[in-house]
């Protein structure tokens, strides 16, 4: 299709009216799973989730939300918050995250690219730095992408290089960071022997040292910063193995909290502090964790702790982490570009929209919704409203969250009748399902049905339709699994808590006294997944969908 003849104009369905109120409610981490004590969803008293499942079958059933569903590499890839909205929102399926970069790194493009060839001019006077979160989890960072970028760099000139690596235990089990830290140290060792100088010189849990994010502790950066930059932490070791086992000798010490902790040489000197003239890569893909000590590396004016030395370095992300700022200015892997997304369309053909979340995940019903892109598309037509998250406290403590504010704001939209389409994120299942608390978990999926249900009423009041949906699973699986399905126990004999999301799909549930008598989903889209929901909205905002988005789910059958 030329741009001369694009027309952002939709075509109007033959069987379905415009000018219905459409609320859009995604409840994060709510994935569909078998009902036993460890599915958080099942165990909640959820009433207004239960009676839309419970309803008219025609009018609920389950989309994928994991793997290549979600632009992802492969079937064992979880879905995540990210790629999810990226889906829901552009209608079709982007190669995300992982997958870019595993397409750069096998085809060896990364290496020929702008970013590359910027951090490439200091591997002859300087060191190469990777900074970044060390496990196979997939959800952040891959360690076989870790392994080839060392190969490759090396190949390519870099002559030092140092890892800083960020332990995992929330996408992978906790304990993990042993074997993760072993391996990086034999690829390290192999390539000593091939007389490049390469070590681990510094750590820390992912949780609290510089994977923070949403500007929720800029502590947790300082502290990877002090360890990183400064070469300064109040644990210092000889090995990195010997850090991470030492430090998970404290009984209360789990990979996604360890303090940081730098290497030394013989003569207590840190053996791999940034300093000017050095290459930076922050190596996780997924953005949201990164952001915060990519503004630390990058900006030179900075004010959220002081740095105590901002080194001139040439720095790059394996991606770049915020469309908006264009930050990281230099990244080895381009982003996939998401054009001609439902709300951009909808915006463009009268739709008024009003958007609304918590901090923690008002990003993902604005930024990722829309393709990666900040601000409105129109501002006389569109409405976001972002409620401050409570800061300083894990969620498992407040696992209400602000559930009830969110939909008390989508309920005033609604009955203000000034928008077409009230579009909402309920972040519990998620962000406390993280936490690892089932007690919390639970509490926190009653908020989040609590929340469907002011958004439902005030659907019925005027008339409007819902779309109830989620982005990817974690409440309803809270153990990790045997490969026959059965809970997986450690060595003590306790269950081990699954913390992270899951590969189970999500429901998606129609109605309101909008919905036209004779819609009912389809039964041949069996294969249906996030993407397809976009078209589905429009759909029931009165448009048929553009001929190449995933075809929607429902169909109107003459009564």
């Amino acid at each position: 299709m030329g741009t001369s003849d694009f027309s952002w104009k939709l075509v109007d369905h033959p069987k379905l009216p415009k000018g219905k109120t459409v609320a859009v409610v995604v409840l994060d981490g709510w994935g569909e799973a078998n009902p036993d004590k460890y599915n958080c969803i099942h165990v909640a008293q959820t009433p207004t989730m239960d009676s839309l499942k419970q309803g008219a079958p025609e009018r609920w059933r389950l989309v994928r939300a994991h793997g290549k569903a979600v632009g992802l590499p492969t079937e064992d890839d979880m879905g995540n918050s990210e790629v999810g909205h990226n889906a829901l929102g552009a209608g079709r399926i982007y190669a995300q995250g992982a997958k870019l970069v595993d397409l750069a790194l096998a085809s060896g493009k990364i290496y020929e690219g702008e970013g590359f060839n910027y951090i490439k001019e200091c591997f002859d006077q300087g060191t190469l730095h990777l900074i970044g979160l060390l496990s196979d989890g997939g959800v952040h960072s891959r360690l076989d992408q870790l392994q080839l970028l060392l190969k490759g760099s090396s190949e390519n000139g870099a002559k030092r290089i140092r890892v800083h690596i960020l332990t995992d235990g929330r996408d992978v089990l906790d304990g993990s960071s042993v074997g993760f830290v072993e391996t990086l140290e034999s690829d390290l060792a192999k390539l000593r022997e091939k007389g490049i100088d390469a070590q681990i010189s510094s750590g820390g849990g992912r949780m609290y040292v510089t994977m923070d994010r949403y500007e929720n502790d800029w502590g947790v950066v300082k502290r990877g910063w002090d360890a990183q930059v400064l070469g300064e932490a109040p644990y210092k070791f000889r090995s990195a193995v010997e850090a991470v086992k030492k430090l998970r000798e404290d009984p209360k010490a789990n990979d996604q909290y360890l303090p940081p902790f730098v290497i030394v040489d013989e003569s207590g000197k840190a053996v791999g502090p940034i300093v000017d003239g050095d290459a930076v890569v922050t190596i996780n893909f997924r953005a949201d964790r990164m952001v915060m000590i990519a503004k630390a590396l990058e900006y030179e004016d900075f004010d959220k702790f002081d740095r105590v030395r901002f080194p001139k370095i040439r720095y790059a992300g394996m991606l770049q982490y915020d469309g908006e700022l264009k930050l990281p200015s230099k990244y080895l892997v381009s982003p996939p570009l998401i054009d001609r997304t439902s709300g951009e369309y909808l915006v463009h053909n009268g739709v008024r929209t009003f958007a609304c979340s918590e901090t923690v995940k008002f990003g993902h019903v604005t930024f990722f919704w829309n393709g990666n892109r900040s601000g409105y598309f129109d501002a006389t037509m569109e409405e976001y409203v972002e409620i401050p998250s409570d800061s300083g406290i894990t969620f498992n403590v407040q696992p209400k969250m602000k559930a009830l504010e969110i939909a008390e704001k989508a309920r005033d939209a609604i009955l203000s009748r000034k928008f077409d389409q009230v579009r909402v994120n309920i972040p519990n299942g998620d962000m406390v399902g993280h936490t690892g608390d089932i007690e919390a978990t639970v509490v926190a999926c009653k908020a989040a049905d609590e929340a469907v249900k002011i958004i439902l009423d005030a659907i019925e009041q005027v008339g409007g339709i819902y779309v109830v949906t989620a982005d990817h699973g974690n409440a309803e699986d809270m153990v990790k699994r045997t490969k026959t399905g059965q809970p997986q126990l450690d060595k003590a004999g306790n269950i081990q808590i699954l913390t992270s999301h899951t590969l189970q799909p999500v429901p998606i549930a129609i109605g309101g006294p909008g919905l036209a008598p004779g819609v009912r989903f389809r039964n041949d889209v069996p294969d249906g997944g996030l993407a397809n929901v976009a078209a589905t909205v429009m759909n029931l905002h009165g448009f048929e969908a553009p001929s190449d988005y995933k075809p929607t789910l429902i169909e109107v059958l003459d009564n």
